[in-house]
């Protein structure tokens, strides 16, 4: 009998669940006898854990052999692990220099199932800011973060992902039901921006715009957060410009080249630093 077999249920379960997976790692295709014999482990332990990881969609099968194969799914964890730490690596510097410019709360953020979860946080210089965290979990259909996470998403998707919400009225300003969203949604994608007008918390304004993956597609959102009385309407172009650019830098350094939304000025962030 193996160590794995006499540790207790829970952490044996997950020992096995990982031999099985690093074994798989090391042979293109393999069939269940030469894995139990590999990991010590019995026939029926070895297939009962196959099947599941099968169903989960990490394992595949080949027809109705005893051969199994990993598939892109774990790759896909892996990438997306990767692209978040360079993704956070990456904001670092151009959230430190807007907030340096702006002197103005900053977030960057990403969706997790029906919640945006802020990745990373530059607190304003002023003593009135905002108080967030990282890790914390928003709505999405009262920031700018998650509406920008949203709108470029098919409609029935995002019926989907809000499905189980309730739109709980933080303030008089909050949006009331899904379709009240999706009107937004659907100014967000023409004007390349999202707003959260004190639809989370009064006297609060927030703007996000959206961050590429090499491939296109929106992974994260930057946002700029601030109270009211340091708002002024004619200053909203130049702080959207200046999140567009942060974002575009961003993206570039992922890989995305093909930023689709203009700023003005030659470097805003450099030439004013």
């Amino acid at each position: 009998m193996s160590e794995i077999e006499n540790t207790p249920d829970s952490v044996s379960s997950v020992l096995k669940v990982f031999a099985i997976l690093q074994a798989l790692g090391e042979e293109k295709v393999i069939g269940v006898t030469e894995l139990s014999l590999r990991i010590m482990m019995s026939k029926s332990t070895v297939y009962r854990f196959l099947q599941t990881m099968k169903t989960l969609g990490y394992v595949s099968q080949e027809g109705e052999t005893d051969k199994y194969s990993l598939n892109l799914k774990l790759f896909e964890l892996g990438a997306k692990a990767l692209e978040n730490q360079d993704l956070i690596k990456l904001a670092d510097e151009q959230m430190y220099r807007l907030g340096k410019l702006t002197k103005e709360t900053l977030h960057l953020g990403t969706l997790d199932e029906d919640s945006i979860v802020y990745l990373h946080k530059i607190d304003s210089e002023y003593n009135l800011q905002m108080y967030s965290r990282i890790g914390r979990r928003r709505p999405l259909y009262s920031t700018g973060l998650g509406k920008i996470m949203l709108a470029w998403l098919p409609e029935t998707e995002i019926r989907a992902i809000l499905a189980n919400v309730t739109f709980e009225p933080f303030t008089k300003y909050t949006l009331k039901d899904i379709d009240a969203l999706l009107v937004e949604l659907e100014q967000v994608r023409k004007q390349g921006y999202a707003e959260d007008k004190e639809e989370m918390e009064h006297g609060l304004r927030c703007f996000a715009v959206p961050i590429y993956s090499r491939m296109g597609r929106i992974i994260a959102g930057l946002s700029l957060s601030l109270p009211l009385i340091r708002f002024q309407e004619e200053n909203k172009a130049t702080l959207i410009a200046q999140l567009h650019e942060a974002a575009a830098n961003i993206s570039a350094g992922l890989g995305f080249h093909d930023y689709p939304f203009s700023y003005t000025g030659t470097n805003v962030l450099a030439e004013n630093i």
